[in-house]
């Protein structure tokens, strides 16, 4: 069966003055469509090198991205944004809202950015918002919400385009157990009921968990957990 996401022989190198960083070291793997997979390792892995390539957002050094059979090498700029807009959903660590806007507009503002013009889908918002406990806080700037209430108003942007593909960056990284919880259980129900393939960059073994699949990196390589001394979870 071909490879919803594929990764082959990923490479990166970010240069500081003189000097030569590797961040990637030629990584690949593949993720079958509807996998809920786990990308786990300590700072300065290449975790989030690897974020920002599976999403089209920078360009390897060499090797290839392959996001259901388009290779993103391949695409030009203008196409690699329209597959993002139409098959990603991406949440971040800072959650990006654009703080002039409410919270109900900072969900609704990925559907004008997808070019969304039928008409949109009231009761998959009242589902998605509902289970994000956001009912009672739409209206809310992000300033007048918590760190907790932001990450799931990202949350639910990344979600409302119904996307065929989740990509989140330690999505709990600055949440508390109660919203870490919230979050994580939303992904895991967007993958189980919404049939999305999702992939998630984590440090917590307990987040991690929550993948089908756990991949393992170490200096920018994936490493078998055995062989990584900061590994203190299991696969699940």
């Amino acid at each position: 069966m071909p490879a919803f996401i594929e990764a082959v022989e990923l490479r990166k190198t970010y240069h500081v003055g003189k000097i030569e960083v590797p961040a990637l070291r030629g990584i690949s793997f593949r993720v079958q469509k509807g996998e809920f997979v786990s990308v786990v390792g300590p700072s300065g892995s290449g975790k989030s090198t690897l974020f920002y390539l599976l999403g089209g957002l920078t360009q390897a050094d060499g090797g290839q991205v392959v996001i259901d059979g388009d290779d993103f090498a391949q695409l030009s700029d203008a196409a690699r944004t329209r597959l993002r807009k139409r098959k990603i959903g991406f949440v971040f660590q800072k959650f990006n809202l654009l703080p002039t806007l409410d919270a109900r507009s900072n969900i609704e503002i990925a559907l004008d950015i997808a070019g969304t013009t039928a008409a949109r889908d009231s009761a998959y918002f009242s589902k998605i918002v509902g289970l994000l406990g956001l009912d009672k806080r739409l209206r809310h700037r992000p300033s007048e919400l918590s760190g907790g209430e932001q990450q799931r108003v990202a949350l639910a942007r990344a979600l409302i385009n119904k996307p065929a593909i989740v990509l989140a960056d330690e999505p709990t990284g600055n949440l508390d157990s109660r919203n870490s919880e919230i979050v994580l259980s939303m992904l895991r129900h967007s993958n189980q009921e919404l049939g999305q393939t999702v992939l998630m960059i984590t440090h917590n073994p307990e987040a991690a968990s929550y993948g089908d699949r756990i991949i393992h990196m170490r200096d920018g390589e994936i490493v078998a957990p055995e062989k990584d001394p900061q590994w203190t979870g299991h696969s699940a």
